[in-house]
This record gives structure tokens, C-alpha cells and sequence, in this order.
């Protein structure tokens, strides 16, 4: 009974000699006060190091075009290191700036820098013109003449070659859009600069071609490709995409991408 009560006591007796340490929340309610700062619109565009968000104070306005300009060039216009160096990584992903209204869409260029650095572009106000630029005929082109596009450098340039290589061809210069990075908005900035033969694909002879040759082609899985060969093996050559239609795991949308890339002979 003695050590039953020993043991009960125990908690209570050790509470008594030991004080918990109150916690020091100065530092957290520093960084409250930080975070509540920026949500109330002191500077959205800042970074982790204030040395990368310092701007001078006394900037020196002059026509520029925003292409290529040095980040030494940007923090003379009154940009901070961290702003400059967005619009650097914006380039050295294949942007330009083609209008005024470009620049106004780089996230790191607040309302404020925009209107001070707007009288200073020197590029178009609206959409700029395709007169006397090169025309790309994406079937045979090579990675160079891709960066004659608007906005495509060659990183997009390579993905393009790539992807044509997977494909057999363009059919369509729409198909440009299922490339990675390659949107809408971005593919109607150089869609007129692109001109297209669909008589240069390599078309996939349907009636000799192995799983292992057509893993690279993009429109087929593997479950897709195993089906084509094995139901060919047991019905005999296809005589067209009608022949196609009978297995189960290709739908419409399917048959309908493959079939300008097949050939039957």
C-alpha cells in the first residue's frame, strides 16, 4: 500500500521542484509582423536575402530594349538583383519581349517599375508585326532555324526536333502544342512564321513493325502497342484503320491520331 501511494505522489512531487521554462516567442512574433507586412502590400517581389531586394535610390533612365540588357543594365533602370535576375531566367527559357505590354507581364516588374520604365522601352506598343521574319517549315527544319520563332530558344528548339523525331513528322502544326511548355498563347506568338509539308512524315509500316520500334511514338502505350502486334499475329496484315477499330483498347480519339502516321503495304 505504501509504495502504491509512493507512486500516485510521485507526478504531483515532481511538479512542485520542476518549473517548465516559459518559451521565448520573440522571434516568432518577429515573423508574424514580417508576414503580415508583405500580405499588406509592402513589397510582394522581395527574397530571403535583403541584399537581393535592395534597389538605388537614384536610378538613370535611358532607351532600352529589354532583350539582352545586362542585369547590371536593369539595376541602373531602378530593378533590384532578385527582380533582374527573373528576367534573365524569363530569357534563358526562350522568352522575348516583343511589346511594351511583355514586359508588363513579368511578374518580378511591379505596377510602380512598369510605369517608370514605360516611357523608356523601345519596342512596340501593341503586337508587333511578322514582316521580313523567317518562315519555318517544321518538318525538315533543324534546331537553329526553330529559334528564328518568336520566343523559341533552344531548349524549345531541341524539345521540337525531338518530338518530330518521335512522331515520324507534323501532320498538323498544332501538334506543336502537345510539346511540354508549349501552350496556346505561346504557339499563336510564331504560329504565322510556320509553314508545313505533310509529305515528309515517316509513316510506321503497320505490318511489320515490333513493340520495340514503336515505343517512341507518343500517341500508343505499351498496352496499346502490345495489343496492335499480337492482334496482327493472330488475324493476319491490316488492310486499313477500319481493321484497327476491332481492338477494344483503341478508341476513336486513338485511331483518329495514328491513322495519317500508318501504312499498309
Amino acid at each position: 500500500m505504501v509504495l502504491i501511494v509512493l507512486v500516485l505522489a510521485a507526478p504531483y512531487v515532481l511538479q512542485h521542484f520542476h518549473k517548465d521554462k516559459p518559451m521565448d516567442l520573440t522571434e516568432f512574433k518577429k515573423a508574424i509582423a514580417q508576414v503580415k507586412a508583405a500580405k499588406g502590400g509592402e513589397d510582394t517581389y522581395t527574397s530571403a536575402n535583403p541584399v537581393d531586394n535592395i534597389k538605388d535610390p537614384h536610378p538613370v533612365m535611358f532607351k532600352f530594349n529589354p532583350n539582352g540588357l545586362a542585369i547590371e543594365q536593369w539595376k541602373k533602370l531602378g530593378l533590384s538583383e532578385r527582380q533582374s535576375k527573373g528576367i534573365k531566367n524569363y530569357e534563358s527559357k526562350g522568352g522575348h519581349f516583343y511589346t511594351k505590354a511583355d514586359v508588363k507581364k513579368m511578374y518580378t516588374v511591379t505596377p510602380d517599375d512598369y510605369t517608370r520604365l514605360a516611357p523608356y522601352i523601345d519596342l512596340p506598343e501593341g503586337e508587333a508585326t511578322i514582316k521580313g521574319e523567317s518562315m519555318v517549315e517544321i518538318n525538315t527544319a533543324d534546331s537553329a532555324q526553330f529559334t528564328e520563332l518568336k520566343g523559341i530558344g533552344a531548349s524549345f528548339a531541341a524539345r521540337i526536333v525531338n518530338y518530330r523525331k518521335q512522331l515520324g513528322g507534323f501532320i498538323h502544326k498544332e501538334q506543336l502544342m502537345e510539346i511540354y511548355g508549349i501552350d496556346s498563347g505561346k504557339y499563336h506568338v510564331f504560329a504565322k512564321q510556320l509553314t508545313l509539308n505533310p509529305k515528309k512524315i515517316n509513316k510506321i509500316d503497320i505490318n511489320k513493325v515490333t513493340v520495340d520500334e514503336l515505343r517512341q511514338f507518343p500517341y500508343l502505350n505499351f498496352k496499346q502497342m502490345n495489343a496492335i502486334v499480337e492482334y496482327r499475329k493472330q488475324h493476319g496484315n491490316y488492310q486499313s484503320i477500319k481493321d484497327l477499330q476491332e481492338i477494344a483498347l483503341l478508341d476513336d480519339e486513338i485511331l483518329r491520331k495514328i491513322a495519317p502516321y500508318l501504312k499498309y503495304k
